[in-house]
């Protein structure tokens, strides 16, 4: 598991704690891309997508699969479509803290003219 470049160093306490668990994942994990269904370029993409994502930012993983993403021939400006793509899940920040902003300043500024 550690061998194949796709072990995560993160992980590295959890598989001593647990590491029956920790193989089932990655077994798991491994299942999808076993069966074929995708083709190679896809999984590269939908990898990078995930490991890009601001719920995982995974360096590593990004370009371990840009390269093998560009090793495939995926042009530059598929994988940039897919970086873009993911992008947007961090735009729920902002759907979500820009309504609680303006509701804050405008409590704040009527507690200003209160006193």
């Amino acid at each position: 598991m550690h061998q194949d470049g796709k072990w995560n160093p993160l992980w590295d306490k959890l598989s001593e704690w647990d590491p029956e668990w920790t193989e089932q994942f990655m077994a798991m994990n491994a299942i999808p891309i076993q069966r074929k269904v995708f083709t190679p370029q896809f999984v590269e993409l939908l990898s990078i997508a995930i490991d890009a994502a601001a719920t995982h930012l995974y360096a590593p993983g990004v370009r371990r699969h840009i390269r093998a993403a560009l090793d495939l021939g995926v042009s530059r400006d598929e994988i940039l479509a897919v970086l873009q793509m993911v992008s947007v899940l961090g735009i729920h920040a902002c759907n979500l803290g820009v309504p609680i902003l303006a509701e804050e300043l405008d409590a704040h500024q009527a507690r200003r003219a209160a006193s």
